[in-house]
């Protein structure tokens, strides 16, 4: 009911164009509404259309969970905006639906955070990945249970290189710990080469993975 309610009122906001033309968005998962515009009229007349539609169907914005984020290359500072009598912080960044949104328009914070969620997943299943049992599932395991925690969104992502690196290092990294070293023949141990890594994946990093 909820959804349907949020729905009508998006219809409300009179979005016409299409998404290169038109100068205001709105993307809407159940409670969490996103603005884009193009300018800031449109944004504060899109929001003021939002929040006057909204109480006539028995719905309040939350003010304080409510944050305002301009994208620019220029200095810009201020302490927010105020339309219509509420206060919206400015902020550099926020988190829309597991995704880091900032204004220079940068993905490398938004990279660090999922390989952190990435060694979280890994070290919370570690248990499974140094059984001796499961060595055959090792690989479809780490694909099931920690790729998909890095790559969440990735379909969004600009990769450039220095971000590649630091994939494939995560990858690497994790893929050692499960297979562990390599025996020579002299009796002495040794971690594995990439080329080994590359091996064992079939050839399919997960830079590889994002671009397919």
């Amino acid at each position: 009911m909820f959804s349907i309610v949020v729905d009508n009122v998006l219809k409300q906001l009179d979005l016409k164009g299409n998404i290169s033309t038109r100068l205001k968005q709105c993307s809407a998962y159940a409670d969490d509404i996103l603005i884009t515009t193009r300018t800031m009229h449109s944004l504060v007349d899109t929001f003021q259309k939002l929040k006057e539609i909204s109480v006539q169907v028995g719905l309040n914005i939350n003010e304080h969970e409510t944050k305002y984020l301009r994208c620019t290359k220029k200095q810009h500072k201020t302490d927010g905006i105020d339309i219509n009598q509420t206060h919206l912080e400015q902020v550099k960044s926020f988190k829309y639906l597991g995704s880091i949104m900032n204004g220079n328009n940068s993905i490398e914070e938004e990279i660090k955070g999922r390989i952190t969620l990435g060694n979280r997943a890994f070290h919370a299943n570690q248990d499974l990945f140094k059984s001796k049992l499961l060595t055959k599932s090792k690989l479809r395991m780490y694909e099931t249970l920690v790729r998909p925690v890095v790559t969440y969104a990735c379909e969004t992502w600009v990769l450039k290189e220095n971000i590649k690196a630091k994939l494939r290092v995560f990858e690497r990294k994790v893929l050692r710990r499960i297979y562990g070293p390599t025996k020579e023949s002299d009796g002495t141990w040794r971690i594995k080469w990439n080329e080994e890594l590359n091996r064992l994946i079939g050839n399919k990093n997960v830079c590889q993975t994002i671009a397919w």
